[in-house]
């Protein structure tokens, strides 16, 4: 699996609390429940679970999933 990797937001200031961020990994690949498709699910794996975007909008950004809630969208998915 993937590390991200986190620093420190540039929106955050000088203050001790503030937002740290880390880039998605750029690996997504469509995902094999998509068939063959033109326009299909795109997933990648994190640390944590997997993130998924639309692979006609790949820059409107992606939706992660933790780990348990990820197995919990595969077996919903998949009893379909």
């Amino acid at each position: 699996m993937t590390e991200l990797h986190f620093r420190k937001s540039s929106y955050s200031g000088q203050d001790q609390n503030c937002v740290e961020v880390a880039h998605i990994p750029t690996g997504f690949r469509k995902s094999s429940y998509s068939s063959d498709r033109v326009n299909c699910v795109e997933v990648t794996d994190l640390p944590c679970g997997a993130a998924i975007r639309d692979s006609k909008h790949p820059d409107a950004g992606h939706l992660p999933f933790p780990a348990t809630e990820w197995t919990g969208f595969l077996s919903a998915a998949l009893s379909r």
